[in-house]
């Protein structure tokens, strides 16, 4: 029989075997009949797929819109770049968001330097009070 095991599979792809488990789970990965007796065995290709799911990930696409990816080919270039757009309108998004948490920590570290020889922590007393909507 040709093909990796599970656990060769996982070890090729540089993941552990739940990792594959999970992405069969959720469709990513097809899980290949098991023979009356001894191991499923997955094809080579599987390892390529399974690291382009990692680079995927690593610039900020879910397993959800991964499985979108899949499900358009790569022959639906135009419908794969407005999503590869939109994936990167949040990221925008998610860098403002943390150049502001960036800010406010910066604050609540100077008004703690302020309040370093009083008898309470300006930063937990801030952190403290009720949201001021």
């Amino acid at each position: 029989m040709s093909g990796l095991t599970i656990g060769k599979l996982a070890k090729a792809a540089e993941v552990n075997v739940e990792t594959i488990r999970y992405y069969q789970r959720l469709g990513l990965l097809s899980e290949p009949a098991k023979p009356s007796e001894g191991y499923r065995f997955y094809p080579q290709t599987y390892v390529a797929r399974i690291r382009f799911i990692k680079r995927a990930q690593g610039v900020g696409f879910t397993l959800k819109e991964i499985a979108q990816l899949f499900s358009l080919g790569e022959h639906q270039c135009d419908d794969i770049q407005a999503l590869a757009r939109l994936k990167r309108q949040e990221v925008d998004r998610q860098v403002r968001d943390l150049q502001a948490m960036a800010g406010l920590l910066d604050q609540l570290i100077l008004r703690c330097d302020e309040s370093r020889h009083s008898d309470h922590c300006a930063l937990i007393e801030e952190l403290s009070q009720e949201a001021k909507f």
